[in-house]
């Protein structure tokens, strides 16, 4: 941990460090912050960019499942490449599909009409997406089925921890990862949280999740960001846990500018960093917040989604919200503030927000909700610069 010391000054702090070290757990230098808590000491050097102007309407419940089903958890969330449609990975009415026989993997219309659905049986946790050029939805299934979920569905034993490739009718084309076991690439993956696809096929993966919740390396921590080729051939891996540039805690996003810079929403720790295809590390932006998805339109428009800030995970004031602005620049230009909600998203602080983030080529902006807000949130332009 970087960025707090341990209690040394008094016998007295000591003591209250003991105590709370034995009823609940705690090691003393974190009595008070919640596990995974700590974060780069640059952050704190960060004003919070929480009262620019919000040029958007918000409609929330947009979109309509069909069969009168409900939806549940949506993280995943992309643009189709007609710039229209758009694809959600919808975690089955709940918050995981372990069990479920309805598709996961929707297709909507400009009006949200679901148009195609596919992947009943498929997948357990829906996490991050990708539209290749050619149509082709991907998948990230960031966890395998729980003890308590396989105890309900043992058929749910065997998936999760995968990267898949979907046409756009549905047919798997490619499963990157083995289903159901955590592990190393080339073979394996742990808990990968998105996929992008570059220009020219190369594929990126980004593991793993809950390493955002951790205050020192350990076995599971992992991550890290992996490149193969179009078909799948392993190519390299590049950052490890850390707090420093080019390290990550849960790499939990990814997108590309139109230099081919590779964005990567490294939530745990309060930041984009940017890189080449080659993981060479550019540069790092603390303003767009504790970002949960990350999305990157045709003209360098920037949307940063937080679901997730509180006093714990995000000090300093920052607001959970949606930041849009320049990803040639680092400029923010807007801030569209959380949901209000009886139970806050994310691990606490005030309202809800989405953890996926895309927009249309017309400029509406489409949100996954995840937590007490569910299903889809649409954002509607009406003074913005485009």
């Amino acid at each position: 941990m970087r960025n707090a010391a341990p209690l040394r000054s008094t016998p007295v702090l000591l003591s209250l460090a003991f105590v709370a070290t034995v009823l609940f757990g705690m090691s003393p230098d974190r009595v008070v912050a919640q596990r995974g808590a700590s974060g780069p000491p640059e952050h704190a050097a960060v004003e919070p960019v929480n009262h620019l102007p919000n040029p958007y309407e918000t409609v929330r419940n947009w979109g309509t499942l069909p069969d009168g089903r409900t939806w549940g958890s949506v993280s995943a969330i992309q643009v189709d490449i007609d710039g229209v449609h758009i694809w959600a990975g919808d975690r089955c009415g709940a918050n995981s599909c372990a069990g479920s026989d309805v598709d996961p993997i929707v297709k909507l219309d400009g009006n949200g009409n679901v148009v195609r659905s596919f992947g009943a049986g498929l997948i357990i946790w829906p996490h991050g997406m990708d539209v290749d050029r050619a149509g082709n939805v991907w998948i990230a299934d960031a966890r395998s089925a729980n003890a308590r979920e396989l105890e309900a569905s043992p058929g749910a034993a065997g998936k999760g921890h995968t990267v898949t490739k979907f046409s756009p009718e549905g047919e798997v084309l490619m499963v990157l990862g083995t289903p159901g076991e955590t592990g190393d690439p080339p073979t394996h993956f742990t808990e990968p949280n998105d996929v992008l696809v570059a220009p020219d096929g190369s594929i990126f993966v980004a593991e793993t999740h809950g390493a955002q919740y951790m205050d020192e390396a350990g076995p599971n921590a992992k991550s890290r960001i992996s490149k193969f080729t179009p078909d799948g051939t392993f190519i390299m891996s590049f950052g490890s846990w850390g707090y420093r540039d080019g390290e990550f805690r849960s790499p939990h996003s990814l997108a590309m500018d139109s230099q081919g810079r590779l964005f990567v929403a490294d939530r745990g720790n309060r930041r984009i960093q940017i890189f080449d295809q080659q993981g060479n590390h550019l540069d790092t932006w603390y303003q767009f917040s504790r970002i949960s998805g990350l999305f990157i339109d045709a003209n360098d428009v920037l949307y940063a989604i937080d679901s997730e800030s509180d006093e714990n995970y995000n000090p300093g004031g920052w607001r959970k919200g949606l930041r849009v602005g320049s990803a040639r620049t680092g400029e923010v230009w807007y801030f569209v503030p959380e949901h209000v909600s009886a139970r806050a998203s994310g691990m606490g602080g005030v309202g809800a927000m989405g953890e996926g983030v895309t927009a249309d080529a017309a400029g509406n902006v489409y949100a996954g909700e995840v937590g007490p807000v569910q299903g889809l949130t649409k954002f509607i332009p009406r003074l913005t610069r485009r």
